[in-house]
């Protein structure tokens, strides 16, 4: 069986396609230093290198301290929405990926200090214990070909939303509150299903299928799914009944359920 030939491309051809596929991205951010910081990060992160961290990355690329501030300033302070940038790659990519489902997770990034915002010491899967870390949770496109991610939310622990000082200095949004991390999931496939993208399975572990309302919300939707559930989690077939107990009108503690003769 002959093999088939794969092109070849210099470095100089993938750097123009890169360009390219970047302008497409970025095309819906407002502003023309936005679109220019946003390219140059890409090639940053891309490009041959070491350390990924700002300044290094600006040093190899021929930038002076003007670009590096202009670009902090784009990547921390600058008013824009990532959501855009992940559905413009989205609509590009998804037509040629042959995609069979779309994978929930997160992801545990390690941290030093306390600053960073959501940082703490939690259990992290990518870690595979509890250290200190940001946890990510993330919505992916699988298909044949490859794939492509369809958004990304930033776990923010309660003690962080509880601490206004402490968002001020890590500059959370005051309209940002508490959700876990099946609510983020869950408004992160919305938000994915709104942009008319070819719909396919949403995959899960069971820190997400155990939360019914996780799976109540897919379902409202029309979206199928495939997800695990722990041995701990109660089914009912849908002929299934529940009575509550009658008030019986003595002082203390009303019954939680009925007794074992009344079943």
């Amino acid at each position: 069986m002959q093999e088939a030939s794969v092109p070849q491309v210099t470095a100089a051809e993938a750097r123009e396609r890169l360009m390219a596929f970047m302008a497409e991205v970025v095309a819906g951010l407002p502003h023309v230093r936005q679109r220019e910081n946003a390219v140059l990060y890409v090639r940053g992160l891309v490009e041959h290198g070491g350390r990924k961290s700002l300044w290094p990355t600006l040093f190899r690329l021929g930038e002076d301290a003007a670009r590096y501030e202009s670009l902090q300033q784009f990547l921390a302070d600058s008013p824009w929405e990532p959501s855009q940038l992940v559905r413009a790659a989205a609509e590009r990519v998804y037509p040629h990926l042959g995609v069979a489902a779309w994978v929930v997770d997160d992801t545990g990034i390690p941290k030093d200090g306390t600053h960073s915002p959501g940082v703490k010491r939690q259990y992290s899967g990518t870690l595979g214990k509890i250290g200190n870390c940001q946890i990510a949770v993330s919505l992916h496109a699988v298909g044949e070909r490859g794939t492509v991610p369809l958004g990304w939310a930033l776990y923010l622990p309660e003690e962080w939303c509880e601490d206004l000082p402490r968002r001020r200095q890590a500059k959370i949004p005051t309209g940002i509150t508490f959700q876990t991390k099946p609510e983020l999931a869950a408004a992160l496939c919305e938000q994915a299903a709104s942009w008319g993208l070819a719909g396919a399975p949403v995959l899960a572990d069971a820190a997400y299928g155990d939360t019914t309302a996780f799976r109540t919300a897919l379902t409202d939707r029309g979206q199928s799914y495939v997800v695990a559930v722990s041995p701990k989690l109660c089914v009912f077939g849908p002929e299934s009944s529940f009575l509550a107990p009658e008030p019986t009108g003595r002082r203390g503690r009303p019954r939680a359920a009925l007794p074992w003769s009344e079943w």
